[in-house]
């Protein structure tokens, strides 16, 4: 059974006294990590001031990005090292973002993946693009590039951890949120991929998460899906008020 995960993406926004307030605030909002996981992704300027603050508290701090070396001479890059010493349990990769404005190609996703995965940390990879299938003679196999590239030389027991979040460019940020039903396909073609790559067993392990306008008018009926497993929120995210709605998307009215 694999546990929603409600997670959000605060990007380059919020200050530190509001960050440290924002997780004070929802301390004691969220549901249990037994029934639904929650997780906020921020600057790693606010990463070891918000883990001191949400001591007891359920939510899962996460790094928006990394680098994919623990040391050297890259300035201004974050050490996974330093991240997982920090008590940072998920690390955000391959954000269309990243990919768009600091050019990282699959082949920097997937170093930054194992780099991650090596310092005990768990990859929420994710990825935005056209996907489908083809005929490889005597059967269909689904293919989604970003995904195979981002977990090439990953091993079953580590792809059974980590995260895979579709999240179509032209959805985030936008207000315009895929379908419920495109939602389910994209993560439903996502989970076929891990099929093919590893086995269904390893693939019905692996949560897959949808971001793209994700609001509270919304979350319910992506969450049915058999497929999503979760979202991953931008905007709704920054509102500690509508955070908590999120990630308690199981008590809203339908």
């Amino acid at each position: 059974m694999r546990i929603p995960f409600i997670g959000g993406n605060w990007k380059m926004n919020l200050s530190l006294n509001e960050a440290v307030e924002f997780v004070e605030e929802i301390k004691d909002k969220l549901p249990v990590a037994s029934e639904v996981e929650t997780a906020i992704a921020a600057s790693p300027l606010f990463l070891e001031s918000m883990i001191k603050h949400n001591a007891e508290s359920p939510l899962k701090i996460t790094a928006e990005n990394c680098f994919y070396k623990n040391s050297g001479a890259y300035t201004g890059e974050v050490s996974p090292l330093a991240l997982s010493e920090m008590g940072v349990g998920y690390v955000i990769v391959g954000h269309s973002e990243r990919r768009r404005y600091f050019n990282e190609t699959n082949d920097i996703i997937n170093k930054k993946v194992h780099a991650v995965l090596n310092n005990r940390m768990i990859p929420i990879i994710c990825c935005d693009e056209t996907m489908g299938r083809v005929d490889n003679g005597d059967h269909f196999s689904w293919v989604v590039s970003q995904v195979t590239a981002a977990v090439q030389g990953v091993s079953e027991e580590d792809a059974a951890k980590i995260i895979i979040a579709y999240e179509p460019s032209w959805a985030i940020g936008t207000g315009h949120s895929a379908s419920t039903a495109e939602a389910e396909e994209g993560c439903y073609l996502i989970r076929q991929t891990l099929a093919d790559i590893y086995s269904d067993e390893v693939a019905d392990q692996i949560r897959v998460l949808y971001g793209g306008s994700v609001t509270e008018k919304n979350i319910k009926s992506l969450m049915k899906e058999n497929d999503i497993d979760g979202v991953l929120a931008g905007k709704a995210s920054l509102s500690a008020s509508e955070f908590v709605k999120l990630a308690n998307f199981k008590m809203l009215n339908s």
